[in-house]
């Protein structure tokens, strides 16, 4: 006999599944550093800048920075009126597969890094690809 479950319990139990994935992700962050940012620019583009490399004029050169060089183990980005929060391991897999490389001529200190994709760090988690 196959049991079928109410709306009800079919909801309470995504809920509760939810809440155990936000106790979780909070519990890590708490646990390790956060490094967060700002793009003001995604709004419009769909994606966000990952700064790998910057040129610093006071040694003439490029140096990492950024995600190449962050010790925090989570990165959140600061969307309009949400944050998107993940683990900055997850973070690196998502760039190395999916960055698409651009570089900045922002004065005093040019930068290199990688434009990603909103959509792509979502579909990472949606499909269980992490």
């Amino acid at each position: 006999m196959m049991v079928k479950f109410s709306d009800f319990d079919l909801d309470f139990r995504d809920g509760k599944e939810g809440e155990d994935l936000v106790e979780g992700v909070l519990k890590d962050i708490l646990t390790g550093t956060i490094e967060v940012k700002r793009d003001m620019k995604w709004i419009k583009t769909g994606n966000i800048y990952i700064e790998t490399e910057c040129f610093y004029q006071s040694s003439g050169q490029w140096e990492m920075s950024g995600l190449s060089v962050t010790k925090a183990t989570h990165w959140a980005f600061v969307l309009e009126n949400f944050v998107l929060i993940l683990p900055t391991e997850d973070l690196k897999e998502i760039v190395d597969v999916e960055g698409h490389p651009i570089s900045t001529d922002i004065e005093p200190n040019p930068t290199r890094g990688f434009l990603i994709k909103i959509d792509n760090i979502v579909r990472k988690y949606r499909y269980g690809a992490s």
